[in-house]
């Protein structure tokens, strides 16, 4: 029998122009494809017919399949020799838990390989037109995540996240924003400090919020729904005010009512 191998590869944040050659190479050469719930239709329709598709999606909360199973199945379907692509949103490994993949598939003895991808930190900014840096506005910039393992209490370095020269970026933050609000404010970041949050940012379901740290708790039940949301906290977030209009040709961002935008 050959040898299986398995592709860890990122999908992009959901834009289907957004996918690297490489991933889409990986896709068209595949026996199986194993994918997330955060890989766009659009994405999942590129997987050519015959190509054995398997659906192990989760989301906060609600776990079908779960992350030991997930790595049991790769290395099933990479052991009986066929060519598997893992498929994830963003970049596997960047809160994609790609590298606990990698782990299952080392100790397995099962090669593979890591196809990045546009991250959707990245890929949902550009969206909006907010660039994560800009000289005089951010001179650093952190990824978080809006949730832990079973659901236990965010455990961060607060007052070194609260710096008004970062920009900071929360993955799947949708069900902990009040908190990561109020352990920023209590550490010092002020509560006029712009935040944009994207809705399934890139794709043609894309809408967006601008609002302040004081704010955005409310703000974003307004494009809350089935999609990943991100929030961008930070000096930057305002430029979405005069850059989107020009990225996107929107003209009913206001500057100082924080406005619900569709893309």
């Amino acid at each position: 029998m050959k040898a299986g191998k398995v592709f860890i590869v990122g999908a992009g944040p959901g834009d289907p122009e957004l996918i690297t050659v490489k991933a889409l190479r990986m896709m068209r050469e595949a026996e199986a494809v194993v994918y997330d719930r955060l890989v766009s239709r659009e994405i999942v329709d590129m997987i050519p017919a015959g190509v054995m598709r398997i659906d192990v999606g989760k989301r906060a909360g609600l776990h079908p399949v779960p992350q030991d199973q997930i790595n049991e199945l790769l290395v099933r379907l990479a052991s009986s020799g066929r060519h598997v692509v893992r498929l994830k949103g963003g970049d596997p490994f960047t809160f994609g838990r790609g590298g606990e993949e990698a782990e299952a598939l080392a100790e397995a003895g099962i090669a593979f390989e890591v196809v990045p991808g546009i991250t959707s930190a990245s890929g949902s900014a550009a969206a909006i037109g907010v660039p994560l840096t800009h000289r005089g506005l951010a001179t650093s910039l952190r990824y978080i995540t809006g949730h832990c393992r079973s659901d236990t209490e965010l455990d961060f370095d607060w007052e070194g996240l609260a710096d008004p020269d970062t920009t900071l970026v929360v993955y799947m933050g949708l069900a902990n924003i009040g908190q990561i609000v109020g352990r920023l404010v209590a550490a010092g970041l002020s509560e006029t400090t712009p935040v944009a949050a994207v809705a399934n940012g890139t794709t043609s379901r894309q809408s967006h919020v601008i609002a302040t740290l004081g704010s955005i708790s409310s703000e974003v039940e307004a494009i809350a729904g089935d999609g990943p949301i991100l929030f961008i906290i930070g000096r930057v977030a305002a430029l979405a005010e005069t850059l989107g209009q020009r990225a996107m040709g929107a003209t009913r961002i206001a500057a100082v009512t924080p406005h619900v935008v569709p893309a």
